[in-house]
């Protein structure tokens, strides 16, 4: 028996379900990078990069100040992939489907910004020295070649508080405790989060 007694599972009954789409959402998207979207992307500081390969779908979370993903041209996006845990989960799907969705947040605004497009992984000298903090470059930037763009309207935001919404603090686990959790102890929860803050301040870049 199915689980779910009414399911969609065709273009012609999602049709049914939603009526037509506005001018607005079709004008706002653009297969280029306009001078408008130009000042949103300078101005986030955090975007969420999309990919798909063999071993499945990946959402991995970029940052950095703001402007740190640079637009080259109106084609063009340069995204620095900083240090991390060497899972390289969305480089291994880049490698394999150069697909990418780009999800870029501003703080404070409800608006978002979806970039669609393929990416290289780039490992040129120069390059990689333009984007050196402290004197130490990342191994790799993705060269995006941007295929849409537009914006998403703020309903999500402005629905979830995001921006103004108080931090859940102590009652949710901490890193510590969730990888001693799921390593049944093998892991020393409180030693790992004693030493986290030092450790993530040391390795930003």
């Amino acid at each position: 028996m199915a689980r779910w007694a009414h399911t969609v599972g065709t273009e012609a009954e999602l049709a049914s379900l939603f009526g037509s789409v506005g001018a607005a959402s079709l004008h706002k998207e653009v297969p280029y990078v306009h001078p408008c979207y130009r000042d949103l992307i300078q101005a986030s500081p955090f975007v969420v990069l999309a990919t798909s390969g063999p071993g499945g779908l990946d959402a991995s979370p970029r940052g950095d100040a703001p402007g740190f993903v640079i637009v080259e041209d109106e084609k063009t996006l340069l995204l620095p992939d900083r240090r991390g845990n060497n899972r390289i989960d969305s480089l291994r799907n880049i490698v394999a489907d150069p697909r990418v969705a780009l999800l870029f947040l501003i703080p404070g605004r409800a608006e978002t910004l979806r970039v669609n497009g393929r990416a290289t992984i780039v490992t040129d000298s120069a390059l990689l020295a333009r984007f050196a903090v402290d004197g130490k470059q990342p191994n790799c930037v993705l060269a995006v070649e941007v295929e849409t763009v537009y914006f998403q309207c703020g309903r999500a935001i402005l629905r979830s508080h995001l921006w103004d919404a108080p931090a859940p603090g102590a009652a949710l686990p901490s890193a510590g405790q969730i990888l001693a959790a799921l390593s049944a102890n093998a892991i020393d929860g409180a030693a790992y989060d004693q030493a986290l803050p030092a450790r993530q301040r040391a390795t930003l870049y």
